[in-house]
């Protein structure tokens, strides 16, 4: 069968994934997995990932989970530029240096700024506390702000001169509050210009192709009932 990559685009991990393999021309067969209709809790999918997350990886009778661990395997096994995962040990650390810190703080924060702001109220139709949304987005600010003073710093890219995996997962982070309306890059200069140089790196036409459903989040239409009680403790769980 060859390399299958099990994605929703509604995940900002998946959209890494997907425009990573893309960028690099690496052949796969897109399997859809439709989070929002609670595909990825279905034993089926459960067959290809115990943990019922996405993104997901097939390579003939090989699974693996995680979206760093795919990355890493992909630019190891397809020999892609160097600048992706540096092999110098000092622009390589700098690089695993982002990616173990963004699960619990750029990741985290955006995440929940797009479920507290646009995913709850809207698709599950519950509502947010005010002094909850505005505690999201304060700390959403103070990753923003780490994210420019101790990595970006006045670089083109997080980890250097030239693209790597850090920048790429870092901007289809900062992409779900966007797409939940939140301004991010107002007011940030900085990175707003680190934003361009990572766009034009992956190619403009890529990377919309690759936001088009985070960016129409806000259109999401309402959970029927059943899938809103077969999604909303995951939600809670993911988000809390």
């Amino acid at each position: 069968m060859g390399l299958e990559l099990y994605l929703d685009l509604l995940s900002q991990p998946c959209r890494a994934v997907y425009i990573f393999a893309r960028r690099n021309r690496i052949p796969f067969e897109l399997r859809p997995v439709d989070l929002l209709k609670g595909q990825h809790l279905s034993d089926a999918f459960a067959k290809v990932n115990p943990l019922k997350m996405v993104p997901a990886l097939k390579d003939e009778d090989f699974t693996l989970t995680e979206s760093v661990a795919i990355l890493l395997y992909l630019a190891r096994k397809y020999k892609v530029p160097d600048h992706w995962y540096p092999q110098d040990p000092q622009a390589c650390a700098r690089v695993d240096e982002y990616l173990a810190w963004q699960h619990t703080n750029l990741r985290r924060n955006c995440l929940r700024a797009l479920w507290h702001k646009v995913m709850i109220p809207n698709f599950l139709g519950e509502s947010v506390p005010p002094e909850t949304l505005a505690a999201t987005l304060a700390e959403l600010n103070v990753s923003l702000q780490l994210l420019e003073d101790t990595f970006l710093k006045n670089q083109a890219f997080l980890a250097g001169p030239h693209i790597s995996l850090a920048d790429l997962m870092a901007l289809t982070e900062l992409m779900h509050p966007v797409g939940a309306g939140c301004q991010v890059f107002e007011g940030r200069p900085k990175l707003a210009a680190w934003r361009q140089h990572v766009e034009a790196a992956v190619g403009e036409d890529l990377f919309q192709e690759a936001h088009e459903v985070i960016l129409k989040a806000k259109d999401t239409p309402p959970a029927d009932p059943t899938t809103k009680q077969k999604l909303m403790p995951r939600v809670l769980t993911m988000i809390r």
